[in-house]
């Protein structure tokens, strides 16, 4: 009794009465209405039912079909709770479809990586950390950016000092229109340009390995600035490398060293750090090499895509250059893990180079069972002018590392 309650109230249905049923069924009775239906005389005289033309209904948007045009009475199914029901298979697969979009862009939007060794943003421009002082960016070593070691190359590690650096300036807000020049600077036609390098390389990265790079600034005396890099492995922590560097002012029109204007210390001083140099200065001095060195490397010049935006050749470049007359047999044997650099003055477009390199205390025809070699290095102009004076010392590489060059294929003869 309940149920029939319930169930009355939620579809209604009419109770016709117990003699209008005979009353309908009465064959050669007049028209009568049906609910809806009209009845009339057929051909064959017997009674049939036509729907009219609403017969058609919508439940839920979705058109249900009426019943057959032509059904005899008293043949019709009886109208129940289960045939009265709405097609709810329409509504559920609406609801499971928007379910799904939802889920989707929530997806999206609320994305993590799920392996602890994969980072949220690897190739982004960086931020800047600890209490805005120190600039933080990641690298990812590409595949094109290894040697013959399967390792990161020195230059790659120096351009990634170089790129943390301009980034550094443009993140604080201070990058003018110039590479890495201040507003004011910018005014005053100035630009930094370095005089010192130090690096020391613990270990280098392998292809595929992900580094962070921090940086920040300090005073180097009245006229200089000081910038210290340290990069660690983002998976383990390690420290791979330490750099240390000293830059100092040049006016661009006039090619000569300057001051630091006032203006320009008042932009870049709150940002300087009060810290001891990353890297042990290195106060031995760096002879000068002359026609006696041990290897010469003659004929370098500068391509177009070697300058930089102040039309000076880009100071990662000189490394290269100066390792073209590094002997090839310790380049082969032993890798770099600590360098010193001394930048004399820049080289243009139509510069002309050699490279002189000097090696200290080593046996180069007998460097496999050796221990660490030390090298001198002079970058100058065709008329002896010096770009760069530098120091490097290098380490024997691991065994593993040292079998790679017996998988080489040696050159067929002709």
């Amino acid at each position: 009794m309940v149920a029939t309650v319930v169930t009355s109230s939620l579809f209604p249905v009419s109770s016709p009465s117990s003699d209008s049923g005979a009353k309908a069924t009465k064959l050669g009775g007049g028209t009568g209405n049906l609910g809806g239906f009209k009845s009339k005389h057929g051909s064959s005289g017997g009674l049939h039912v036509k729907a009219n033309a609403q017969a058609h209904s919508k439940i839920n948007g979705a058109t249900v079909a009426a019943p057959e045009e032509n059904v005899k009475l008293g043949t019709a199914t009886p109208r129940t709770f289960i045939n009265q029901l709405p097609d709810w298979s329409m509504l559920l697969a609406a609801i499971t479809t928007i379910f799904l979009a939802a889920e989707k862009q929530w997806m999206m939007l609320d994305w993590k990586t799920k392996r602890p060794d994969m980072l949220d943003d690897p190739f982004g421009i960086g931020k800047i950390v600890q209490d805005g002082l120190v600039f933080r960016q990641n690298f990812s070593i590409r595949s094109y950016e290894i040697g013959a070691d399967r390792t990161a190359s020195i230059e790659t590690l120096m351009n990634h000092l170089q790129e943390t650096a301009l980034n550094h300036v443009k993140t604080a807000g201070l990058l003018g229109d110039g590479f890495g020049s201040t507003p004011e600077m910018c005014k005053k036609n100035l630009i930094w340009v370095v005089t010192r390098m130090q690096v020391v390389v613990d270990r280098y990265p392998t292809w595929g390995d992900v580094v962070q790079v921090d940086t920040w600034v300090s005073a180097s005396g009245k006229n200089g600035m000081r910038r210290d890099w340290l990069i660690r492995d983002c998976k383990t922590g390690e420290i791979l490398t330490r750099a240390s560097s000293v830059w100092v002012m040049m006016n661009k029109l006039t090619r000569r060293l300057s001051k630091i204007p006032e203006e320009v210390r008042e932009e870049i001083e709150s940002y300087f750090v009060n810290s001891d140099p990353i890297v042990t200065e290195d106060n031995k001095k760096v002879p000068k090499l002359d026609d006696t060195a041990d290897y010469i490397r003659t004929g370098l010049s500068p391509r177009w895509s070697d300058l930089d935006v102040n039309q000076h050749v880009n100071n990662v470049k000189y490394i290269g250059w100066i390792l073209e007359s590094a002997p090839q047999p310790i380049l082969e044997s032993h890798e770099l893990f600590a360098m010193t650099l001394e930048y004399r003055r820049e080289c243009g477009k139509d510069s002309v180079l050699q490279s002189l390199t000097d090696v200290s205390g080593a046996d180069v025809g007998n460097l496999a069972d050796g221990g660490s070699v030390e090298c001198k290095h002079l970058l100058r102009l065709e008329d002896g002018a010096e770009i760069v004076r530098g120091r490097t010392e290098w380490r024997l590489k691991s065994p593993n590392k040292f079998g790679l060059l017996n998988q080489v294929p040696a050159a067929e003869s002709a």
